[in-house]
């Protein structure tokens, strides 16, 4: 069958149907306007496979540019999952919906191929360390993903197409390609990428990684073990802080290598970090509502905090600065295997939500690791929350410390400020840049879950001073 012109299709169809899919990331902006801004065809099929880039546009004058990867099939098929219009007498929709249009990119990834629009050309990469996805592949869709969309083939192999797109290379493929070059043993290999070259922009458009089956999310197994064996997912984080203290040190092992050579932090860059958090604190405390009872521990206590943070920002030298997760909790981790389980580490790309060139940015590692302290604190109470089931007395504070206990014992000294103390007290810092963003949050998301963040600012108001 002929593929659609992706260009007729209706503006304002087409911006109802990407303000309603989960991954368009701002659902919380009006949208001025919905465009095509690049159509091509890469597949003939059928069913034929299209990629489209969408411009989201908004009052601001601000704009996000989206990847669609499109089906098509005659309209009287009467195809309706995930369809967006009707096309030129075809049925336009998600190809993610359609395991037959999804099998295309796992052709056009054995085949290597190069793919050349009127505007851009698309090329498929694949490495010789995997075998490619065969023609009869088993294709299905992971649902499990907010921001991103991902596909498996016959459960060896995982797509990951990036909803959003910005110029340059997706940190995800940089830092998979990176730790797969060193054989880092914690991660789902890079088996293979797709990029886009052209008149709009350079960028990422998917990943492809060995697919680990049957690993067990930590964040699941830390709410299901709280009930039923608290003391055994405690001792697994001294495992797991090992893995991440040896992920930075691999993360900093190439000073060849520009975009991960590790760097000293100037006195600017380390004013920048405290100045931005100083400012966040100013406007969350000025904003809190005076009438919610679980933010009383912390009531007009925004200069107790401003002043505590300014206080631990003159502890003398704050380590390196280097490539790091920038999204790390347990749920970016999976336990894999059978009697032998190992951590795996997943989702490199950082958050989605702040741009790409900040995703880059080199940071402290302790950065990595405030995030994943933050998580057992919510791993704490979303036990009770969501289950019933609370806490047992004193199981973060243990978490934490077998967490810290194998970070510790397997990082490169050298990244952190020299001394125990001292990398605890810079942690402090960054656990305390965590709360104040999730207490913003859940202020406007999960009022019922203002309470954790709460007790984390309380807790580090309540620590000692160096």
């Amino acid at each position: 069958m002929a593929t659609p012109d992706l260009a007729r299709l209706d503006e304002e169809r087409l911006g109802e149907w990407l303000l309603g899919r989960r991954w368009f990331g701002s659902k919380a902006e009006d949208v001025s306007h919905v465009h095509v801004l690049d159509a091509m065809t890469l597949a003939d099929g059928p069913p034929p496979l299209d990629l489209a880039l969408v411009e989201a546009r908004f009052p601001t004058g601000a704009h996000a540019i989206y990847q669609l990867l499109l089906g098509a099939r005659p309209a009287g098929e009467g195809w309706s999952d995930e369809r967006l219009d009707d096309v030129d007498g075809t049925t336009v929709y998600d190809a993610f919906a359609d395991p037959e249009a999804a099998s295309m990119l796992g052709r056009l990834l054995a085949e290597e191929a190069t793919v050349q629009g009127d505007h851009a050309t698309v090329t498929f990469h694949w490495l010789d360390t995997f075998a490619p996805p065969a023609a009869d592949a088993s294709v299905r869709a992971m649902g499990a993903e907010q921001s991103n969309s991902s596909i498996v083939f016959d459960e060896k192999l995982v797509l990951k197409a990036f909803r959003r797109l910005e110029a340059g290379d997706n940190p995800e493929l940089e830092m998979l390609r990176f730790l797969s070059d060193r054989d880092f043993p914690n991660i789902a290999e890079l088996a293979g990428w797709v990029d886009y070259e052209g008149e709009l922009m350079n960028a990422t458009l998917a990943v492809v990684q060995r697919f680990v089956p049957g690993g067990r999310d930590g964040w699941e197994l830390a709410l299901e073990e709280i009930g039923s064996d608290p003391e055994t997912f405690v001792a697994r984080m001294t495992e797991l802080g090992a893995v991440i203290g040896r992920m930075h040190t691999t993360l900093a092992s190439d000073a060849s290598d520009p975009a991960f050579a590790p760097d000293e932090p100037s006195m600017e860059s380390t004013s920048l970090i405290t100045a931005t958090i100083d400012e966040q604190i100013e406007r969350l405390f000025v904003d809190l509502p005076s009438d919610v009872e679980a933010l009383e521990p912390i009531t007009n206590r925004g200069e107790e905090v401003r002043d505590r943070l300014s206080l631990l920002s003159h502890i003398g030298a704050s380590g390196k600065l280097i490539r790091h997760h920038g999204d790390l909790h347990l749920g970016q981790t999976l336990l894999a295997g059978g009697r032998d389980p190992i951590w795996i580490v997943l989702d490199f790309e950082g958050e989605p939500a702040r741009p790409l060139l900040e995703r880059r940015r080199k940071r402290s590692p302790l950065r990595d690791v405030a995030g994943m302290l933050r998580s057992f604190a919510y791993a704490a109470s979303a036990g009770e929350l969501q289950r019933g089931t609370p806490a047992p007395e004193g199981w973060e504070e243990r978490a934490r410390e077998a967490f810290l206990a194998g970070y510790f014992g397997a990082v490169d000294a050298s990244l952190l400020p020299p001394g125990e103390a001292n990398a605890r007290t810079l942690l402090t810092v960054f656990e305390l840049e965590k709360a104040v963003y999730e207490l913003r949050y859940e202020l406007n998301n999960r009022p019922d879950w203002v309470g954790i963040p709460v007790a984390g600012i309380a807790r580090l108001l309540e620590e000692p001073l160096p």
